[in-house]
């Protein structure tokens, strides 16, 4: 119930901040240059990697788990478990890394402004 409402109350966090973006004058440069296109990419970046890094969390919490617990069960196998789960571990870690990447390109390499700013007639 508590996670719900945690969810609940981000989402519409996020939906007061993206809310000026969408009242914005189309031909106004407070939509490329204010809060509105450029924070809408820095709240888009933070909230994948912060998403990505709680999934991973999750998911390796839970592999850590299954590998404690069956070393538990059967000690003998404890070197084949621990190298699997370090591998599944790592699988799992690049995800995150993946987010951050994306995030990293929205926030500095941002392939989409270009055209934002032709669309907006801003270029010149």
């Amino acid at each position: 119930m508590k996670r719900e409402v945690v969810l609940g109350l981000l989402v519409l966090f996020s939906l007061l901040l993206v809310s000026p973006v969408l009242a914005a004058e189309p031909g106004s440069a407070k939509m490329v240059t204010g809060f509105g296109f450029f924070g809408a990419i820095v709240l888009a970046a933070g909230l994948g990697v912060g998403v990505a890094a709680c999934g991973c969390g999750v998911g390796m919490g839970h592999a850590t788990r299954g590998a404690c617990e069956g070393i538990a069960r059967n000690p003998e196998l404890a070197g084949r478990l621990t190298v699997t789960m370090i591998l599944g571990i790592a699988l799992i870690e690049s995800l995150t890394i993946y987010a951050l990447v994306v995030a990293l390109i929205l926030l500095y390499a941002n392939p989409i402004l270009p055209k934002v700013i032709t669309l907006l007639g801003l270029s010149g």
